[in-house]
């Protein structure tokens, strides 16, 4: 299923690259991502220069929407296409992640009872990315190299 919905992303994206430069809020700058006409509406991601010099940049379109939202009387229905926009869509944070049940680790001690340490430490760093649920969750991350056609 993963590897159709990637094939479907594919065909859907063309990529139209520039070469200008931005100013971060931090005062650097940084390549300006390139934008993505779908047939959905174009987008505009941020490319995220990595820590390790052996790696190259990468640009991320985060939130990408690749579904209608199933809310209301469409809940229980197959997911429609998603709705089209105009402009430049920013797709630089992530969307929401579908409702979960998520264990509670505010008590080390008690958690360390009902789990292994790696899944508490595991769970440590997860939680925070879980903060922002919803029914709404039908969103895509896409990874490339920076600067890749």
């Amino acid at each position: 299923m993963y590897i159709l919905l990637f094939l479907l992303i594919l065909t859907v994206l063309k990529v139209e690259c520039t070469d200008l430069n931005e100013q971060s809020d931090s005062g650097k700058y940084q390549p300006k991502s390139s934008v993505v006409t779908t047939k959905y509406g174009s987008l505009r991601g941020v490319i995220e220069v990595l820590s390790n010099k052996h790696l190259q940049p990468v640009e991320m379109f985060l939130g990408v929407p690749y579904a209608g939202v199933p809310l209301g009387s469409l809940r229980f229905l197959p997911p429609g296409t998603p709705p089209q926009w105009k402009g430049i869509r920013t797709a630089d944070h992530l969307g929401p992640v579908c409702p979960q049940r998520v264990p509670d680790i505010s008590n080390e001690t008690e958690a360390l009872k009902r789990m292994p340490a790696g899944r508490y430490e595991y769970l440590k760093r997860l939680l925070p990315f879980l903060v922002n649920q919803s029914e709404d969750c039908l969103y895509l991350n896409i990874y490339t190299p920076a600067g890749s056609k």
